[in-house]
């Protein structure tokens, strides 16, 4: 599979004693899922605040694996995550642990 997600957030009413708001995140993601069900993954993430002229970038690779507990399909993914740029005291690496239940119809 290959995509990408994007936004942008703008501030344009509200409270004026509020900072505005101008950020712009992108995700370009890839991953092959085998006949066993497992995922391979690779994706960035950047993050851009325009008002405050920050931003970061992560590279993320996971494995995933769908099984059934029971009748119920499960997902668990484990993957690690490296801040290739990121604002002054931010992180340099990180995981991702996720488990998700699937309830098809």
């Amino acid at each position: 599979m290959l995509g990408i997600l994007a936004n942008h957030l703008w501030s344009f009413a509200g409270n004026v004693k509020r900072e505005d708001v101008s950020a712009t995140f992108r995700q370009p993601v890839l991953s092959y899922t085998t006949k066993t069900h497992t995922t391979l993954g690779l994706n960035t993430e950047s993050s851009d605040d325009w008002e405050h002229k920050q931003w970061s970038v992560t590279i993320n690779v996971t494995v995933s694996q769908l099984f059934k507990l029971g009748p119920q399909p499960i997902q668990l993914q484990v993957g690690g995550r490296y801040y290739a740029e990121r604002p002054q005291g931010g992180p340099n690496w990180g995981i991702r642990f996720t488990l998700t239940s699937l309830f098809p119809k």
